[in-house]
């Protein structure tokens, strides 16, 4: 059985970059999710008027890898107390979010935000990372897919 997560943690080339190389994750695609326009393309989307947030959806086999654990590594991936920012990106297309596609999924999601919350890491800092239901999700250009793999880079340079 093949499960689905949508989680968006700044630049998609690094967010997808991560979850790819996770045993248990069949795919991670690049795309637009969270928005309100209809097949967005990377420009439109950069204007920050489309409402999406460049996203990832992860497609997983639970019997390898926990919904749990996703969210562990997303946590891990970025600062989710920037609003609507990670490193130099600046938008509201660089939001951290968790797009659920299941009940269970916002429960987790939300009992992991709020015990993130209450370590001594985010004391003093507060977790601005949306959790909603995942609505359309639009594919990214192919470009943008498996990018850092196709320019040969281990990292992104933020």
């Amino acid at each position: 059985m093949v499960e689905k997560a949508i989680f968006a943690a700044g630049c998609f080339w690094h967010v997808q970059d991560t979850f790819s190389r996770l045993k248990g994750v069949i795919s991670a695609t690049s795309g637009y999710a969270g928005g309100n326009y209809k097949d967005p393309t990377y420009e439109i989307v950069c204007t920050g008027r489309t409402g999406h947030a460049e996203s990832v959806l992860v497609e997983y086999d639970p019997s390898l890898i926990s919904y749990d654990q996703l969210l562990e590594v997303f946590w891990d991936m970025h600062d989710p107390t920037t609003l609507n920012r990670q490193g130099p990106d600046r938008g509201t297309q660089y939001r951290s979010a968790i797009f659920y596609t299941t009940p269970e999924q916002k429960t987790k999601a939300e009992s992991s935000r709020d015990r993130l919350q209450g370590s001594p890491e985010f004391k003093n800092r507060k977790i601005v990372t949306e959790i909603k239901p995942a609505s359309e999700f639009y594919k990214a250009e192919d470009y943008h897919q498996n990018y850092l793999q196709k320019k040969g880079l281990a990292h992104c340079r933020i």
